[in-house]
């Protein structure tokens, strides 16, 4: 029984520091410093959540900015079932989907350049994001533009001011939050 207390006094005082104290001292101090972050950077609209700045919604008429295709279960953009599609590059079927996906972007979008971005037609490997690069938002202004009746400006306005810079250039890649380019399209246009 000597041998075998102190074993079982450490096995109390872990799981006390691992399983409780440490916990909680992470959650005070997220919501302390990162209050926004640590409760799922939520949009808020007039009262209404609206969103996660963190989460892709599936935009799909053409007045609206799109996102990266969404690979996750029974639904796109499914929080509940995050995960990519587990194709290889090599997969016939992964070809398949996105040979499908250029066709019906520039079905879609006569106006815009021919290339279209590659992160428009691939799924993420969450695919929840709710970003997509300054070039793939570029590449959708003519349809919006044409669609809602503005000027390609105005678009590209919007898309500049819901740009996000990262913290250090040479850490990350701007991206555009694809949810508040909506709702500001959505804005700008409400009666």
């Amino acid at each position: 029984m000597t041998t075998l207390r102190p074993a079982i006094l450490l096995l109390i005082l872990l799981t006390l520091v691992t399983g409780g104290l440490y916990p909680l001292l992470t959650t005070l101090l997220g919501q302390w410093w990162f209050p926004a972050q640590a409760n799922g950077s939520l949009i808020i609209d007039t009262n209404v959540v609206r969103g996660s700045s963190l989460i892709g919604q599936n935009f799909t008429q053409a007045r609206y900015l799109q996102g990266r295709p969404s690979a996750t279960a029974e639904t796109p953009y499914n929080p509940m079932a995050s995960g990519g599609s587990n194709l290889a590059g090599s997969n016939p079927e992964l070809d398949k989907q996105v040979t499908e996906r250029v066709a019906a972007l520039r079905a879609a979008n006569p106006q815009a350049k021919p290339a279209v971005p590659v992160e428009l037609v691939t799924a993420s490997a969450s695919g929840l994001d709710g970003q997509i690069s300054p070039l793939a938002a570029a590449w959708q202004i003519p349809r919006i533009a044409k669609t809602r009746n503005l000027p390609v400006e105005q678009v590209e306005r919007l898309i500049v001011e819901n740009t996000t810079q990262p913290l250090v250039g040479f850490i990350g890649k701007p991206v555009v939050n694809v949810l508040l380019v909506n709702m500001a399209l959505d804005a700008l246009q409400a009666p």
